[in-house]
Formats: C-alpha cells, structure tokens, sequence
C-alpha cells in the first residue's frame, strides 16, 4: 500500500467515523450517564467490534453477506431488533423508574463489562458496514505485498479514528451531563434517545444493501 493510497483511505475514514450514528448515541447516552472516563468502555467495546467486522470482510464472510440477501437479511433483522432492543428498555425505564444496568441511562449504575458488550452489540448491529468495509479495503490493498500487515493497517487506522472520535463525542457530551440530571431533564433525554435507536433499528430494517 502507497502512502497516496493510505491518506486516500484515511480521508474516507475521517468521514465515516466522525459522522454520527448508532455508535455515537451509545456512547452519548453513556457519557451522559456515567461521564466519558467510563464511556472509554463505550468506545472501546465499539472499536472492538470494527475489529470483528474488518476480520469477516476479509475472510469471505463479508462477500457472504454481501450476495447472498438471505444471509444479509438475517443478519439486519437481527441487528435491527438490538437497537430497538436498546431503545425500548430506555423508555419503559423511563416509565417505570426502575434501574437497569444493561442501557446507558442517567444513572449512577454502571457497569464496564454490559457498556463495553452493549457498544460491541451496536458496532456488528449493521451489516452495511461489513459490506462497506468488503468493498473499501480490496481497493487499497496490493495483492503483491503481504496482506496480513496491509489489513492491520488499514483496520488499525479505521479503529483508532474511531475511538478517538467516540471519545471526544462522549467528552462534549460531558458537558451538558448537569443540565441533563436535573429533575424531568434525564426522563426527557432518555425517552428521546430510546425513540432514535428504535428509529435506527427500523430505518435498518427497511433498508436496501
């Protein structure tokens, strides 16, 4: 891989990783729960999964996906029903005042281990991002070079935009953490977190590959 070819990729990345989505509203509702320092379990879990997602585009399981539409379906089926998943336990908390460990809240539960599981959750959830990396990283890589350093590359740069992104999303976020808490605030900002992972999940899966 050139260095032309990697600022190239790289461009792309930047777009990809600093545009929000799913990943992004984990780790803002994290944050704003339990503050970023412990959202870097957020981040972390969510790089995690780009890990498992850049391994499946390029051991075949990403081409799988990518022509077979029964293979692609289940998996955004599947995926979808997590991010509603997520958004209906924030809203009957909401309604219910119960505490939950299992979905960011405002809170002073927490736990590192569902933080970091959830966001992995929320990372493998689209299988458009398999599909995009299957497409994205056979055009920078040189099929006459070693491969396993090009893959690392490219899966290190795509993981470590990603959570610094997702890390300074969660440090801005941080920031209206008081405001949010206060009385009437948290019910408010949880309900309508809940309601756009529910519209995550459905604009998942009534979407075309």
């Amino acid at each position: 891989m050139t260095l032309n070819s990697w600022l190239i990729y790289l461009t792309l990345v930047l777009v990809a990783t600093s545009t929000p989505g799913p990943a992004v509203l984990y780790i803002v509702t994290s944050s704003t729960a339990h503050g970023w320092k412990k959202s870097v379990f957020a981040a972390c879990g969510n790089v995690a999964g780009l890990l498992c997602l850049g391994i499946m585009a390029v051991t075949g399981l990403g081409a799988v996906v990518k022509t077979s539409a029964v293979a692609f379906s289940v998996i955004k089926y599947i995926g979808a029903a997590y991010l509603v998943y997520l958004g209906c336990r924030m809203l009957l908390k909401k309604s219910s005042g119960s505490t939950s460990t299992t979905t960011p809240s405002v809170t002073d539960d927490f736990s590192a281990t569902h933080t970091f599981l959830q966001a992995f959750g929320v990372a493998l959830s689209n299988p458009k991002a398999i599909i995009f990396l299957t497409a994205l990283f056979p055009q920078f890589i040189e099929v006459s070079q070693p491969l396993l350093g090009q893959f690392i590359v490219l899966i290190s740069t795509l993981m470590i935009l990603s959570f610094i992104f997702l890390v300074f999303y969660a440090f801005i976020t941080q920031n209206a953490r008081d405001w949010i808490k206060k009385p009437g605030k948290s019910r408010i900002f949880n309900m309508a977190s809940g309601a756009i992972f529910i519209c995550f999940g459905f604009l998942l899966a009534t979407s075309d590959r």
